[in-house]
């Protein structure tokens, strides 16, 4: 029996291919005497293949016609003991020889009363193993038999189409071959009957299929039906098989829908996945992301965007929660995003849970995002931040922010890092800014070297950036070689600005002379930086700058009485008015300040 599989791929396109076909040869049964019955053996079905009669052989097959000039007999099928591709035909009522000259035979099977080989007409519903059995057509036409040796090579007269669905079957709920002929009363469209492991076979009249022709239809239960088109004009012959290998990719829901205009709404982790691929691998960095509900995240996370393609679009988490952010490995930048762009805002979203750590010496490690220069508001994250490279920059919500802004931003997650740790951000540059940001988790430097290194509770290092009304109360340390920077606000305020910033309570503990209740540093010389009514409060130092280089600085710390925490919230409600943000503090217990939002 002939075979050919043909594969489909991706793009629906289907290819046909024709292989050689091998009939066993026949074999020498009993002669009859002059005049005697006419028995003959049946042979040519192969059973290397599953197909009608059952399984490829003569197993199943009761009476077979047997036409000898214009009379038709009935003879029945007795399969060989050892060997059921061969069979015996034999007939209470037979044709007879009527001397040694050869005779001309046809046979065929099915047989229904017909007084001659019927024309090829499948069944349209071949799901049953009954209706798709007796859609085959199986003869020996107008065939020579010898005396002595009457053999009947039988050939199938119908084709064996094999469909093989791949990739995607949940929820199937029919499979069909349609666009076929109807000569001689066929069916143009076929039910075709389940093999098992999502493999359909059918039984087809002989015919050609032309290039273009949907020959192939899925419907899944929802209602959507997708079709695969015949790519090259295919013969169909008799007696051979044709396989095709169907991906349904297409079908499977990629968890997210798309309005035609770079807006995508994601609609559960697997969209959220599809979307990563779609920045990163496709190139569509600007596109605008809104989630719908919550996400529960499993397994590794690729960050969306790379240095080479940074994401500029707009992400909108609607104020719904991912939970089990998980990035482990080498990543150099890592977070649920790894790199933002000038362009690129997120907003409205909670991370809840994330473990996001890379081995990268020179890592970049956020909770949302490890390097941005784009816009980040209303932005949550619990869970642990990591860099374990001795040059990694790590922050709560962001690893290192080169410019943009980030506003009402916070983080409780713990912080870990080997060259600069910052409860919010790792370290900041270029005029970025940070407004009504703070972080309630612990960070942690272990420095390996000889240079300077930097951990505080809102900001490692703010090498320019400008900080307003931020605050922290989580455990600030900073330990290892080289000279480390500690604050409760910052490890260093290089050329950057400090107003209203406050670090409430949580130790801050680094190096004499190098810590401070607000700043480990004040400014690096030559550039200097600025501190303008910045609070700490019992976090066990009694100064508020460690090291005094350069610039201005103006730190109080809030002693328990509610003059000094009056005056604290006052500064920094002021500096946010200044600053024309609509987000404003209220006074909490213990002296520590409830952020509340503004409008966004």
């Amino acid at each position: 029996m002939k075979r050919t599989t043909i594969y489909l791929y991706a793009a629906l396109a289907l290819t046909a291919g024709l292989a050689a076909c091998t009939q066993d040869e026949p074999s020498s049964p009993a002669g009859g005497a002059e005049g005697a019955a006419m028995t003959f053996t049946a042979t040519g079905l192969s059973s290397a293949g599953t197909r009608a009669p059952v399984d490829g052989d003569w197993d199943g097959v009761t009476d077979v016609a047997v036409r000898m000039g214009g009379d038709v007999k009935a003879y029945t099928v007795t399969p060989d003991a050892t060997d059921n591709t061969r069979a015996t035909l034999a007939s209470d009522n037979p044709h007879y020889w009527t001397g040694h000259d050869e005779a001309t035979v046809t046979a065929w099977w099915p047989y229904n009363g017909e007084e001659d080989l019927p024309a090829v007409k499948v069944r349209a519903d071949q799901s049953g193993d009954e209706d798709f059995r007796e859609s085959d057509l199986i003869a020996a036409e107008e065939q020579t038999v010898t005396y002595g040796a009457p053999t009947l090579a039988f050939a199938h007269r119908t084709a064996l189409v094999r469909v093989a669905l791949t990739t995607y079957t949940d929820g199937l709920a029919s499979v069909q071959l349609t666009g076929l002929s109807t000569v001689d009363g066929n069916p143009a469209a076929i039910t075709p009957h389940a093999e098992g492991n999502d493999t359909y076979a059918a039984l087809v009249a002989p015919q050609t299929v032309t290039a273009g022709t949907a020959f192939v239809t899925c419907t899944f239960a929802d209602g959507k039906s997708y079709v695969y088109r015949m790519k090259d004009t295919t013969e169909w012959k008799a007696g051979e098989e044709y396989t095709y290998t169907v991906s349904l990719a297409a079908a499977k829901d990629p968890g997210y829908t798309d309005d035609g205009q770079g807006n995508y709404t994601v609609t559960s982790a697997e969209g959220l996945k599809n979307i990563a691929k779609l920045v990163n691998e496709e190139g569509q960095t600007d596109i605008d992301i809104t989630l719908t509900g919550n996400i529960t995240l499993t397994g590794d996370w690729t960050p969306i965007g790379t240095e080479s393609q940074p994401y500029t679009g707009t992400f909108d988490g609607g104020n719904y929660t991912i939970t089990g952010l998980t990035v482990t490995g080498s990543d150099k930048y890592a977070g649920l995003f790894g790199y933002i762009g000038d362009d690129g805002k997120v907003k409205n979203v909670t991370l809840k849970d994330v473990k996001i750590e890379s081995d990268n010496d020179m890592s970049d490690v956020g909770g949302v995002a490890g390097w941005s220069d784009g816009t980040l508001e209303n932005c949550f994250v619990s869970g642990s931040v990591s860099g374990r490279g001795k040059n990694s920059i790590v922050g709560g919500v962001v690893g290192s922010q080169t410019g943009g802004s980030i506003t009402g931003c916070s983080s409780s997650a713990t912080v870990n890092a080997g060259n600069t740790a910052g409860g919010v951000v790792g370290g900041t540059n270029n005029g970025a800014t940070l407004t009504a940001c703070y972080a309630t988790g612990s960070v942690t430097l272990v420095s390996n070297g000889t240079d300077s290194y930097f951990a505080g509770g809102v900001v490692g290092t703010n090498g320019g950036g400008i900080l307003t009304a931020c605050y922290a109360w989580g455990s600030v340390t900073g330990s290892g070689n080289g000279t480390v920077y500690v604050g409760g606000v910052t490890g260093s305020n290089d050329s950057g600005t400090l107003t209203a910033c406050y670090h409430a309570k949580g130790t801050v503990k680094g190096s004499d002379g190098a810590t401070g209740g607000v700043a480990g540093r004040k400014g690096l010389m030559p550039y200097g930086g600025i501190i303008t009514a910045c609070y700490w409060g019992d976090n066990g130092q009694e100064q508020g700058i460690g090291e005094d280089q350069v610039g201005t600085g103006e730190t109080t710390k809030v002693d328990g009485t509610d003059v000094t925490w009056t005056s604290a919230m006052t500064s920094m409600n002021e500096a946010l008015q200044s600053a024309g943000s609509a987000w404003s503090y209220t006074i909490g217990e213990d002296f520590l300040p409830t952020l509340e939002p503004g409008q966004q």
